[in-house]
């Protein structure tokens, strides 16, 4: 048996709408979820792709997301959207609230999108990679659940808690940037686990807060920050963002409520968005044009641009398809076999 399985991005879109219908997922969730895992495993982020399959499919099956739920749209001020995603995933809510925000933002200069209630388990640069498409600056936060300790402690205190920016170029993909505050994403480290793999050991602790090589020991224990305390000011930061600043739970509360499902976080995301025209007026073109000036200075000395990898990955994918590990597409069409 090969060891991986060949999929067209078509193929990996319908694996994903599937399987999420199977588990009982309603239709319009279901879609756009499964987008973000197309984006994904088309981007060269495995650990954001259809692994998350597995993710979802326990979070739906432990009673942690709300299958049907529709999100709600209010608009609290003349600059700021919000939406009760109402236990659901994250990506419809984004969804219902982006032409709105989209709106308030050329009409403002600048505009914010609270998402409450909503459910994650994916990257958040498809969200600020579509605002920058569509000619906006844009940054999201959201904390996560607590697995990640402060700088100078062994026990969680924060969440992986990632933060997205896109900036629009003119005939060039957008620059994005998407990195969790640990100094490594969660899913990583679990497919790590899942192959057996050991770690480098300043990605955690075991439980008993020694640094650890053991994925499974790190998953029990605590991931650490990147940086050292400047990833942990940035987390701490994320928390209150995306947490009390629009009355929504911590990553500690966030654990808590899961109350030992092990389901995806539920809470809430910060979305910023700027419009450069805004600010500028007629002079947006020209001043973008010399943010063009900076990129190439990075580029000229051999640097790679953040989401560079993803992009390349895109156009071979586009192409080639996708490869995914035999025993992850196993595991996924044995989703469908124990419903």
């Amino acid at each position: 048996m090969s060891d991986a399985v060949r999929l067209t991005l078509d193929e990996v879109r319908d694996l994903a709408r599937r399987t999420l219908r199977t588990v009982g997922l309603a239709p319009a969730q279901a879609e756009a979820v499964a987008e973000t895992m197309v984006a994904g495993e088309r981007d060269g982020c495995a650990s954001h792709g259809v692994y998350r399959l597995l993710v979802a499919a326990h979070s739906l099956r432990s009673g942690a997301v709300a299958r049907d739920a529709v999100p709600r749209v209010s608009e609290p001020a003349a600059a700021l959207v919000r939406v009760d995603g109402g236990g659901g995933f994250a990506q419809l809510a984004f969804a219902a609230g982006r032409p709105l925000l989209e709106a308030k933002a050329r009409a403002n200069g600048i505009a914010a999108l609270a998402l409450t209630d909503v459910v994650h388990f994916a990257a958040l640069w498809p969200e600020v990679e579509a605002l920058a498409a569509a000619g906006l600056v844009a940054l999201a936060v959201t904390p996560s659940h607590a697995w990640v300790a402060p700088a100078g402690g062994t026990r969680p205190v924060f969440g992986t808690n990632p933060i997205a920016f896109g900036w629009p170029r003119a005939g060039a993909h957008p620059f994005v940037f998407d990195f969790a505050t640990s100094a490594v994403a969660r899913g990583e480290i679990e497919l790590h686990r899942r192959a057996g793999r050991a770690i480098p050991d300043d990605w955690g602790y075991d439980a008993d807060g020694r640094p650890s090589t053991d994925a499974a020991a790190v998953l029990a224990g605590a991931m650490r920050t990147f940086g050292g305390h400047k990833g942990s000011a940035l987390a701490a930061m994320v928390e209150l963002l995306a947490g009390p600043l629009i009355g929504e739970m911590t990553s500690a509360e966030s654990l808590a409520a899961d109350a030992g499902r092990g389901a995806s976080p539920r809470g809430g995301e910060l979305i910023v968005a700027l419009d450069p025209a805004g600010f500028l007026g007629a002079a947006a073109g020209a001043q973008l044009a010399r943010a063009e000036t900076v990129f190439a200075a990075i580029e000229a000395q051999g640097a790679r641009l953040p989401s560079a990898r993803r992009y390349a990955a895109r156009a071979r994918s586009e192409i080639e398809g996708v490869l995914v590990p035999a025993a992850l597409y196993a595991d996924i069409i044995a989703i469908g076999e124990v419903e």
